[in-house]
């Protein structure tokens, strides 16, 4: 049986990660009610609502990948964190920015909350930035 030696940092964060999964399963339980009509949303709130979703799985997925990865570099200190957790913080921050900027009865636009959005994506380019210039120069 072949075993992926993984990093303390990369177990405990990788298993963190799986812990998330039951939220974004709450989530997809969540959409099934909105797409049904249950939940009264404008098209606005919906479309964020779909985006909210779909980046938190997409961006939890690709933070397992990245615990592998980052294994591979010889990453340490604030870079190395910066690898790990870049994209994770990422998930939380820009799934959370697409909630919370639609949150409200009959919002048509996204409120001031957008700017949560814009930090996860600053945290996903600082993180996988990270993470590609760590591969290469392994």
């Amino acid at each position: 049986m072949a075993v992926i030696p993984l990093s303390d940092a990369s177990r405990v964060v990788a298993g963190l990660l799986f812990l998330t999964i039951v939220t974004i399963e709450f989530g997809g339980w969540f959409m099934t009610k909105i797409v049904r009509g249950d939940v009264p949303m404008t098209d606005f709130q919906k479309s964020f609502a779909r985006a909210g979703h779909a980046h938190a799985g997409v961006l939890v997925t690709l933070g397992l990948v990245c615990q592998l990865l980052a294994d591979a570099t010889t990453l340490t200190g604030a870079a190395g964190w910066l690898a790990r957790l870049g994209v994770p913080v990422a998930a939380v921050l820009m799934s959370g920015g697409f909630f919370a900027s639609s949150a409200g009865r009959g919002v048509t636009g996204p409120n001031r909350f957008i700017a949560i959005l814009w930090l996860g994506a600053a945290s996903l380019a600082a993180g996988v930035i990270t993470l590609g210039v760590g591969l290469l120069a392994a």
